[in-house]
């Protein structure tokens, strides 16, 4: 049996089991300290604060250039990650809630801005306050050299003038989900990544994604602790009213090593245990070599990975992936010989005049709780899948035809079909590039999926539930362990633009980051190295 790696001794491990969660889940203490959760915002001591609130109004007569660029800036940061709704607890104490969804409301990722210099915005490193949506200006030196270093020259940061890291504070998630945290911190970040993206098509920005950097010299230029709270991808924003700013896309991904020299490490410390080994050094020239690797292939995103190989960290030639299942030569992955085959063709999802209904989706978006059992429409089903994975069906819309994934070749999609219109239930594999839902297994799944979601009525109640899943060996032998990262942002990312979609079109949807990992892959009949990811589920919403 091969070697396996850090990663994936890591996923077994936290995985969810119906004979341990219990004892899991009540942690060392014996359950949960509310008195010790996390605050989910930083607060700074020193610095200036930039007000960015009345940038939000309606735009004032006379309002020139400057006041737009504002403008543009602060609905970027608002309709991504900004305070949209409050909602009173039984203790009396308000949480608030953002645009991104989060798992728990623990809300761990944070956003900082690099300003190489403008006009209008000053050299320096910003947090964005997500309370008083305003900008913290808590260092004034000029930190773009250091970024483009620690991005190891990403072109990307050649001619753009502001870039946005996102961070991760472990604890605020760890803090009640102990080491499966680290999914979920991903996948929240990869919620927010989706924002991003959307909301750069609403405020003429292209975000240009790297996941490929130096971790402990970003770390250290935005003066974190890396104990406590780590950088885990940076955001090139390109300005699209500056023509020398409209970029190719370049390589999103590099490889970290492959560890195999696994020590044991009690529950507590897997956590930490795995990111300590997805890092990128400048070490011995490994980080340097990557870009150089990365250099020679330069494709658009979600399409560089038929050229990933070049940058393995093992240098080795990565052998196709085969499965049970005949390989696909159109580029999906799986084509069964048997079941129904269901096209998901349909027509893009109209957002609206200046895609007002998109900011709508943006700022309303909500998890669902409660769905009313009645079924799912398959134009609904359909129009979620199109909006998903078919950018290029929106560029008469104004969206980015292309937008920036790590590598979307790993990450596959199947569909548990309970209660929808015109379709038989059962679990398909969605194929992106055929459009279609191919069946494998003929069953009805109410009572399994709603054990498989640790009892949550979401599952058993919900017309069709999504799963993201990845082949983790064919992962780590491409980009090492660090693919667990860019896996989970990944499905984060898809699993947001379902959330944006479903809005869109009033249907329930939900993201669902706790099941019973290695039963998913029984009941549905998925290939068992075939690690699930993230689940959505979706539905007609119950009446309040």
């Amino acid at each position: 049996m091969a070697d396996v790696s850090i990663a994936q001794h890591y996923h077994q491990r936290t995985k969810y089991d119906p004979e341990t969660l219990a004892a899991k889940s009540k942690g060392p203490q014996g359950g949960l300290d509310w008195s010790q959760q996390p605050l989910p915002y930083k607060d700074y001591k020193i610095g200036h604060d930039i007000d960015l609130k009345p940038y939000l109004e309606k735009e004032p007569t006379g309002a020139d250039d400057a006041w737009r660029w504002w403008q543009r800036l602060s609905r970027l940061l608002i309709d991504s990650y900004g305070l949209t709704a409050k909602v009173m607890t039984f203790s009396g104490e308000p949480v608030y809630l953002r645009s991104a969804p989060s798992a728990g409301g623990l809300y761990p990722a944070e956003i900082y801005l690099v300003s190489r210099g403008t006009s209008l915005l000053p050299p320096g490193l910003y947090n964005y306050q997500v309370r008083t949506h305003s900008l913290m200006h808590f260092w004034d030196d000029h930190p773009w050299q250091a970024l483009q270093a620690g991005c190891f020259w990403h072109p990307s940061l050649e001619t753009t003038q502001l870039a946005l890291v996102i961070t991760t504070v472990f604890q605020r998630s760890a803090w009640r989900y102990q080491d499966r945290a680290y999914r979920r911190v991903f996948l929240d970040s990869g919620h927010l990544l989706g924002n991003l993206e959307v909301a750069g098509t609403l405020c003429d920005y292209r975000p240009h994604l790297i996941g490929g950097f130096a971790d402990e010299q970003i770390n250290q230029l935005l003066y974190l602790d890396s104990q406590e709270e780590s950088a885990i991808a940076l955001l090139a924003l390109a300005d699209l009213f500056q023509v020398e700013q409209n970029l190719s896309p370049a390589r999103s991904a590099l490889p970290s090593p492959i560890h195999t020299d696994i020590v044991a490490t009690p529950d507590g410390q897997l956590l930490d245990y795995l990111h300590q080994n997805t890092l990128i050094s400048t070490e011995a020239g490994f980080g340097q070599q990557q870009q150089k690797n990365a250099d020679e292939v330069v494709l658009p995103a979600g399409k560089e990975s038929e050229a990933a190989a070049t940058a393995d960290a093992t240098s080795k030639d990565l052998e196709p992936i085969t499965d049970s299942p005949t390989e696909n030569p159109a580029g999906d992955k799986y084509k069964f010989p048997f079941g129904i085959t269901v096209s998901t063709k349909t027509q893009p999802i109209p957002w609206g005049e200046d895609l007002a209904e998109l900011e709508d989706a943006l700022l309303t978006r909500r998890s669902t709780r409660r769905y009313s059992r009645a079924p799912l429409h398959s134009a609904d089903l359909f129009a979620l899948l199109d909006f998903a994975y078919h950018s290029e069906h929106y560029v008469t819309q104004a969206f980015d035809q292309q937008p920036d994934y790590f590598d979307l070749s790993l990450v596959e999609t199947f569909v548990a079909i309970s209660n929808v219109d015109g379709l038989e239930s059962g679990c398909y594999y969605y194929a992106p590039k055929s459009e279609e839902l191919r069946q494998i297994r003929f069953n009805q799944f109410h009572k399994d999926l709603h054990f498989l979601c640790l009892g949550q009525d979401l599952g058993r109640d919900a017309g069709a539930v999504i799963f993201h899943t990845s082949n983790l060996a064919a992962a780590v032998a491409r980009y090492g362990d660090r693919a667990y990262r860019y896996l989970h942002m990944d499905a984060g990312h898809l699993g947001q633009r379902l959330n944006l979609a479903a809005t869109r079109r009033q249907i329930g949807v939900s993201g669902i980051a706790g099941f019973f990992d290695d039963q998913v892959n029984e009941l549905l009949s998925i290939p068992a190295e075939e690690a699930v990811l993230y689940i959505t589920t979706i539905g007609q919403k119950a009446e309040r």
